[in-house]
């Protein structure tokens, strides 16, 4: 699945995927590369972090929106 540009960004997944094919790849910066993989793994370990913190989970959430975000950080000077 190929997911290249935030409007594709649906769902939790296609954000992983998102970050993972477009942001993590395309960097050569080490430290960033560490900072978003551990954005990946927190999202995709989530469900755990609310539940072990006895916190709700938002109901809905706009992973779109979020793409966005951290894909307009990688090209907006």
């Amino acid at each position: 699945m190929s997911i290249n540009i935030p409007d594709d960004v649906k769902s939790k997944e296609d954000f992983i995927i998102f970050i993972k094919n477009n942001i993590i790849s395309e960097k050569n910066n080490d430290e960033l590369n560490d900072y978003f993989e551990s954005v990946v793994s927190w999202v995709e370990d989530m469900d755990g972090y609310y539940k072990n913190m006895g916190l709700s989970q938002p109901e809905v959430l706009n992973w779109n929106f979020i793409a966005t975000l951290f894909y307009v950080g990688t090209i907006y000077e």
